[in-house]
């Protein structure tokens, strides 16, 4: 007799095996058997489970019989007990091998296992998915290529899907799944996906608010309402996990208006009957609005005064209470305790509500904290860049004590990379009370650029720029940059290499190499520029870096440009030519009408030809003339330099300053020394304004007999100058239009005309050797989501350009040469203009940080300037990143 066992119904069908089997086997070995016995007054039977006389398996097909021998508790040689009958069934379903077991008991006493083997996948196929691509779902997914299918995956795996979805903002899409059978129990899994249309947020209301507007509480949180203009963000789709984050959101807004007691008593998301939107409703308990009584610091620490660390807390008695500013005063009294020598410390502020007066009495508790010690340092998310790289910039070590000031030290540090969007550092539990372990967590970003910058100004249409720089080579923290520039004023090729710890010390190398050509149209010279050079750089203190360069460099200055020349029919040519120079083309003679006439016509009254500007003895005096030829420079300089900032991408505290200095005489055949100083200073305004004040000096002065070049000296405007053009405030040579003339048009040989373009005087830069100029800034905190990357700025620049050598302005010793600026044909302006006046622009910055790379507006407006500067309103530049 047997009987077959499988699914659920094995508990009663096993007893019946055992007791059939025991039937057969026993026989009538039954009537054999004692009495029963009596115990207790209830009546036992005992009866036997029939043994195991071995085991077979059959219907497997990839698995051995071996292995599913492997799982069973039970072995030949073993009682059948139901027990282990029953969780040999189970644990064979539990491995996920098999789509159906059953078991049966032979008359021998084999216990026959019969299996049917789950197929194996084949392919993962998704179909219908556009908005989710493939790799993306995969990495969701339990079933892959080669795996065990089971219903239960499957179902797993479409739940996952739907979830995906759903976290994308789709919370109408569908997922079925099929199977296509193939030989050898084989399948493909078919995921066909109907993503719906996206789900938006139709209403964001709120429930409660008297204080605040739903207008503004929606400018608080994340979620968004769906708008058309929203295609680049996704905070305008539904999301179940960002509603707790909404929540300490308000929390915190209501916090920092001093509404202590504030509470969202619910948060609810409901979902339209077409699937395609949700409004979400928020409903709160404001509270009343506290304001700051007492401000007090307690401290059983010796040598800490209560006095002086009340000084540290940026919270004032009868001000708003504020609680954001709770952390940012726990966070300056440990800093300022960290500074005298308390590395272990506890700050705990303790507030007390009076809600009869509505005031909040804060205390400051310092006391002495546990000494805990940094056990490990982790870094983590770098999926490019070393270890050691970041390791070098942490300011504390495995076994030091922690010291709060040194982790937020480290993390600016790391930070001023730039390898990195976001860099954090967590503190975890270590392996004893005492002991702590460092979590630096960082967001690797694009260290590679390729830019492209766009300029547009009243004299050139565009000026394009390209570059491609990578800042963190092979993740190694080496930069190396290729440059090649093409634009309508330079063409460079430049490549710069830099180690920034050379043989594994805190010391920078570096080395690059140039080939560059400038047409300087601005200053009416070409100069084509090759050179090398080396530097290092090394760390002078803890906020403090200096540095040392060599430059060698020879420049081929040449005036490419020929102007024309008119004289008398009797004149020699050579009379208004420098000696040795002949003119540049033919040479025409022309009536008294202006009309060409052949050579010898006695109607012909003047010549007219073209020449090289220097070649003219009147220009051959220029500044531009001046600095024709060819030059050998080699250079040598020092920097020294210093940074305070809180963040060296966006400071909103602290101060920077650097000096420089270049000496130029080792050799080659210039001679100049040449200071240079910057500074800047940032500082929190209100309401999330951002102040900062920011200055930049330079001087240079020849020696040994020279005077410094036109390609030497400061050249400044557009980004340096905003509201100017490209070199288009400081000392300008004016052009000359011809001799003046009197009301009669008869040449005064006192004075030259004027030449205006646009309602300025026409010239050219000439360059200065001395420069101050300083910015104003305001950053305006825009109502817009910071993933948006909008910034403004309100911007004043000031300053002064200007001082030339002497022999610069020989052309100033002749009157004749003078500008007639009141048309009365007696100049009245020198040539050579070298005011170190002071001018002032003011105006509007804004930079957005687009899909596409970098954008940045200026808007300015002159308030003070000089009748011969170049100015421009606008400026543009864009490029993108890789």
């Amino acid at each position: 007799m047997s009987v077959k066992l499988s699914g659920g119904a094995f508990r009663r069908a096993v007893i019946f095996i055992i007791a059939a089997s025991a039937a057969v086997i026993g026989g009538a070995a039954a009537q054999q058997q004692p009495p029963p016995q009596i115990a207790g007054g209830v009546e036992r039977h005992s009866q036997a489970a029939p043994v195991i006389q071995g085991v077979s398996v059959t219907g497997n097909q990839r698995i051995e019989a071996e292995t599913v021998g492997s799982y069973l508790p039970l072995q030949a040689g073993m009682p059948a007990d139901p027990e282990l009958l029953d969780l040999s069934l189970k644990t064979l379903f539990n491995t996920g091998l098999f789509s159906d077991v059953s078991l049966e008991m032979q008359p021998n006493g084999v216990l026959l296992i019969t299996v049917k083997e789950n197929p194996i996948v084949n392919r993962v196929i998704y179909e219908g998915n556009k908005r989710v691509k493939d790799d993306k779902i995969a990495e969701e997914v339990q079933l892959t290529p080669r795996a065990v299918y089971t219903r239960s995956k499957v179902q797993a795996d479409v739940q996952r899907i739907i979830e995906l979805y759903r976290a994308k903002g789709r919370f109408a899409a569908t997922v079925t799944p099929k199977v296509t059978p193939l030989d050898q129990n084989r399948i493909d899994v078919i995921f066909e996906v109907d993503e719906g249309p996206k789900t938006g947020i139709a209403k964001v209301n709120f429930v409660g608010n008297e204080v605040f507007t739903d207008n503004e509480l929606r400018g608080v949180i994340l979620t968004k309402q769906s708008r058309w203009w929203r295609f680049f963000s996704s905070n305008d789709n539904y999301d179940p996990d960002r509603l707790e984050y909404e929540r300490e959101l308000l929390r915190q807004h209501y916090g920092k208006n001093g509404y202590a007691d504030f509470q969202v008593v619910s948060a609810v998301a409901e979902l339209t009957p077409d699937r395609k939107n949700f409004f979400i409703t928020f409903t709160i308990d404001e509270g009343p609005q506290y304001t700051v009584g007492e401000v007090r610091v307690k401290t059983t620490l010796a040598k800490l005064d209560e006095d002086t660390l009340v000084r540290f807390v940026p919270i004032k008695p009868g001000e708003t209470f504020n609680s954001e500013k709770l952390e940012k005063a726990t966070e300056a009294i440990t800093f300022a305790t960290g500074a005298t020598g308390y590395a272990f410390v506890d700050v705990n502020p303790q507030l007390s509500r009076f809600e009869d007066t509505r005031t909040i009495d804060l205390t400051f508790q310092v006391n002495e904290g546990p000494r805990v010690y940094v056990e490990r340092i982790n870094i983590k998310g770098n999926t490019r860049t070393l270890d050691k790289v970041i390791r070098r910039e942490i300011r504390i070590a495995e076994g030091d004590p922690f010291n709060r000031v040194l982790v937020d030290r480290s993390r600016a540090r790391i930070r001023s990379l730039g390898f990195f969007k976001e860099v954090a550092i967590e503190e975890t539990p270590g392996s004893a009370p005492d002991r702590t372990e460092l979590d630096v967590t960082v967001e690797e970003q694009s260290t590679g650029a390729f830019s492209v910058g766009v300029g547009v100004s009243s004299t050139d249409n565009f000026i394009v720029d390209f570059s491609i720089q990578e800042r963190n080579l092979m993740g190694r923290g080496q930069a190396l940059t290729f440059r090649v520039q093409a634009s309508s004023r330079t063409r460079l090729v430049d490549l710069q290499f830099t180690q920034p710890y050379f043989l594994g010390r805190n010391l920078a190398a570096g080395a690059s190499a140039f080939n560059q050509r400038t047409n300087f149209r601005e200053a009416g010279f070409v100069r084509n520029r090759i050179g090398f050079g080396l530097n290092a750089g090394f760390q002078v203190s803890e906020y403090g870096r200096g540095g040392l360069s060599y430059l060698l460099s020879k420049d081929d200055v040449e005036i490419d440009q020929l102007v024309s020349q008119t004289i008398g029919i009797d004149d020699d040519p050579s009379s208004v030519l420098i000696p040795g120079a002949t003119p540049a083309s033919d040479i025409i003679f022309l009536n008294s009408a202006g009309v060409q006439v052949a050579a010898g016509d006695p109607d012909a009254t003047a010549q007219f030809f073209s020449a090289n500007l220097c070649d003219v003895i009147i220009q051959s005096q220029s500044p531009t003339c001046q600095s024709r030829g060819n030059f050998l420079t080699s250079l040598i300089g020092a920097s020294l330099s210093f940074d305070t900032r809180n963040d060296p991408i966006k400071p909103s505290r602290g101060w920077r300053a650097g000096v420089s200095a270049r000496f130029a005489g080792l050799g080659g055949d210039v001679n100049y020394y040449q200071g240079e100083a910057t500074a800047a200073y940032y500082h929190p305004l209100f309401a999330g304004f951002v102040g900062s004040l920011k200055g930049r000096a330079g001087y240079i002065e020849g020696y040994g007999g020279d005077d410094v070049r036109l390609s030497d000296r400061f050249f400044e405007g557009a980004s340096s100058f905003r509201g100017f053009e490209v070199a288009g405030v400081g000392p300008r040579f004016l052009s000359l239009g011809g001799p003046a003339v009197d009301q009669d048009g008869v040449a005064t040989g006192q004075g030259q005309l004027p030449v205006i373009r646009d309602g300025q005087l026409l010239g050219q830069a000439i360059g200065a050797k001395a420069y101050a100029i300083g910015t104003a800034e305001i950053l305006i905190p825009l109502p817009l989501p910071e993933e948006y990357g909008i910034r403004a700025a309100l911007f004043s620049d000031f300053g002064s350009v200007g001082l030339v050598d002497d022999s610069t302005k020989i052309l100033n010793s002749d009157p004749s040469l003078f500008i007639d600026t009141d048309g009365d044909g007696i100049g009245d302006l020198a040539p050579i203009q070298d005011d170190f006046s002071f001018r002032v622009t003011a105006g509007v910055s804004v930079s957005w940080d687009s899909p596409f790379g970098p954008v940045r507006f200026d808007f300015a407006e002159i308030i003070r300037k000089e009748e011969y500067d170049r100015t421009e309103g606008f400026r543009f530049s864009a490029g993108t990143s890789f």
